[in-house]
C-alpha cells in the first residue's frame, strides 16, 4: 500500500464562514473557482478540503475526537497574530515532549494545534 497523503476533509454547516475563518485569519488560499459546498483550501504545503455534508453522512455538528496538528518553524510568530483573533484552547507553552505549541478552535469548534520543535541540547 503507498499513500501519498493525507487531506482532512472539514464538514460544516457554516461553510461560508468557515472559508473566511481559514482565508482572513489563517492566510489559506482558496483553490476553488465560485465554491458552493466544497472547497480546497492551501498554505504552503497544507491542504484542507471544506465540505457541506452529503446525504449520505449523518451530520448534526462538527465532532471530531482529536486535533489538526500543524508542525511550523515560526510558532511565535503565529500566537502573536491569533492570541487576540481566535477562540484559545491553551496559550503558547513548552511542552516536555519537545515542543513549543498552542492550540485554538476554529469556528466549528475543531481543535487547531501549531506547534514547533524546541531546540535540543546538545
Amino acid at each position: 500500500m503507498q499513500l501519498d497523503r493525507l487531506t482532512p476533509c472539514l464538514y460544516t454547516n457554516q461553510f461560508d464562514a468557515t472559508i473566511e475563518f481559514y482565508t482572513q485569519l489563517l492566510g489559506f488560499t482558496c483553490l476553488t473557482d465560485q465554491p458552493t459546498f466544497w472547497a480546497c483550501l492551501q498554505k504552503d504545503e497544507v491542504q484542507i478540503f471544506v465540505s457541506l455534508p452529503n446525504e449520505h453522512i449523518g451530520f448534526e455538528k462538527a465532532v471530531f475526537t482529536g486535533s489538526f496538528y500543524f508542525n511550523t518553524p515560526n510558532v511565535d510568530e503565529i500566537w502573536e497574530q491569533l492570541k487576540d483573533q481566535a477562540n484559545v484552547c491553551y496559550p503558547l507553552e513548552d511542552f516536555d515532549y519537545g515542543m513549543r505549541e498552542f492550540a485554538i478552535y476554529d469556528n466549528n469548534g475543531y481543535l487547531l494545534q501549531f506547534g514547533q520543535d524546541l531546540p535540543t541540547n546538545h
